[in-house]
């Protein structure tokens, strides 16, 4: 079973919700999963063009509780 991380960044704005996530997922091994948790409206957007970009996979986001929750998956391949 595979264990999320979690990355708290609620309060930060473009860029830091994507730049903080990319440190945090170069720190984590090929195929492990972070979750973003984050304010800023403009994430929803960041992290799919961050995904689609950088080959990580965006596996589910989601509101909950006036934050967003996006749950990345590190690509497998450097």
């Amino acid at each position: 079973m595979v264990e999320t991380s979690t990355l708290d960044v609620r309060g930060m704005t473009c860029p830091l919700p994507v730049l903080k996530a990319n440190k945090a997922l170069r720190a984590l091994a090929p195929g492990a999963t972070l979750a973003v948790l984050a304010t800023d409206p403009a994430a929803v957007t960041d992290f799919h063009a961050y995904a689609q970009e950088t080959g990580h996979e965006l596996l589910a986001w989601a509101e909950e509780e006036g934050a967003f929750r996006f749950v990345l998956r590190r690509r497998t391949e450097p």
